[in-house]
């Protein structure tokens, strides 16, 4: 199993509806793909002093499935334009892990 993990900050008043649009619009269009081999997202959240931080750990049975979902450059960011209006920065690449231990509860919620 491979994780792909990637950071976005958005100004503390964008928080909302940044989260709004992943949960909405993004993570669903994801879904919607059918990727063969994508298994799911955790999205998580930290409030900074000025921003808040998001990150994905997206979970894919192998390269080839992460490539079907970003495209031959495998690392670069995949970030919409409505996404890229709310965050003020984020990361331009992805770093992708091969998963050696992974707790029960988390496998079941990647699957």
């Amino acid at each position: 199993m491979i994780c792909r993990i990637w950071h976005g900050w958005t100004p503390r008043g964008r928080a909302d509806a940044y989260e709004r649009l992943l949960r909405e619009e993004i993570l669903t269009g994801i879904a919607a793909r059918a990727i063969p081999g994508y298994r799911g997202i955790h999205l998580l959240r930290r409030e900074g002093p000025e921003e808040t931080e998001f990150v994905t750990e997206m979970w894919f049975d192998s390269l080839e499935a992460v490539r079907e979902f970003a495209g031959e450059d495998h690392e670069a960011a995949v970030v919409p334009a409505a996404a890229r209006a709310l965050l003020s920065r984020f990361e331009a690449r992805s770093a992708h892990y091969d998963v050696r231990l992974a707790p029960a509860a988390a496998q079941e919620v990647a699957s």
